[in-house]
């Protein structure tokens, strides 16, 4: 595993609300059942919880009450109608996807037959809407099309880990890991927002990809035991393209992937401290906000989630 102690040494700032917010996923997943398992939602509402609380840990209450709510929904979307299940049968998850596109785009009502995961996602772009900018909105809606793509596209793959290139896979995992979405929620409950010149600046454009292919890489490593416990074909992962385009075994993949996220945990930090230098400023807010991030990915491979 890397060593990131040098750019994230902890320990993490955390939100003063994270009891609460476990508590408000566990009521919200009372109003919309999107996890029948009691030991499941347990487990979901509490990494989502201390997750989010590390993402976003001086954003007020309703600020990550809101956030934590729509991770908590694309990761049980993910885990019911995602990898093996829509590896299966592909078609069923584009409907799914579908539906909730029509959403994002604005529609009142899906096609087809409604279902616990569209009514909970209304929920959200509606308590979004009141408190975004009409830019953030749109760019957050952006975001999460991307993670239904990525959805798609990896269960797509899941069994044809051979048929993706490396550059293929480093380009779209950041959207199934979700990181880009966490990046747009975190300027709408901190309530700061860049210029489009800010957003286009190297600086920031280099901040974000690093943060992104760590956040990626990093569950990469963490979740490999677990997915290859059970046998089976090689998982859709940055160590199994590494095997397979470097020539090289198990264990030189994993040497070579932790010396690919300590570089870019590196990138990361120094582009942060660039950024943060006028404590006063959006870009600084956004420096603050990208570290907190990359805090909370860190945090979370170390769930016990992850355990096989």
């Amino acid at each position: 595993m890397p060593d990131l102690q040098g750019s994230f040494p902890g320990p993490f700032a955390t939100s003063p609300h994270a009891e609460a917010i476990e508590r408000q996923t566990a009521h919200w997943l009372h109003n919309f059942p999107l996890v029948r398992s009691p030991s499941e939602q347990k487990t979901l509402c509490n990494i989502t919880a201390q997750g989010v609380a590390r993402v976003l840990p001086t954003a007020d209450r309703d600020g990550v009450f809101l956030c934590a709510d729509l991770f908590l929904w694309l990761t049980a979307f993910d885990d019911a109608h995602g990898e093996a299940e829509g590896a299966r049968d592909t078609a069923r998850l584009v409907r799914r996807i579908s539906q909730c596109v029509h959403l994002l785009a604005g529609h009142d009502e899906p096609p087809g037959e409604a279902s616990v995961y569209t009514a909970a996602l209304q929920d959200l772009l509606g308590r979004f809407r009141e408190r975004a900018t009409p830019t953030q909105y749109v760019r957050l809606t952006a975001h999460l099309r991307d993670n239904l793509f990525g959805i798609l596209w990896e269960a797509h793959h899941l069994d044809r880990p051979d048929q993706v290139t490396l550059s293929d896979y480093c380009a779209m995992r950041p959207h199934t890991v979700f990181v880009r979405t966490v990046m747009a929620t975190a300027e709408v409950a901190l309530r700061y927002e860049l210029t489009e010149d800010q957003r286009a600046s190297a600086a920031v454009r280099e901040l974000e990809k690093a943060i992104a292919d760590l956040a990626g890489w990093i569950n990469d490593l963490a979740s490999y035991a677990k997915e290859t416990h059970r046998g089976g074909p090689a998982p859709l992962s940055l160590p199994t393209l590494l095997i397979r385009q470097r020539e090289c075994d198990l264990e030189g993949a994993f040497r070579l992937a932790s010396r690919m996220c300590e570089d870019q945990a590196s990138t990361a930090r120094l582009r942060i401290t660039e950024l943060a230098v006028n404590s006063k400023s959006a870009l600084a807010d956004h420096a603050r906000a990208m570290e907190a991030v990359a805090a909370s990915y860190v945090w979370h491979i170390g769930h016990a989630r992850y355990e096989r």
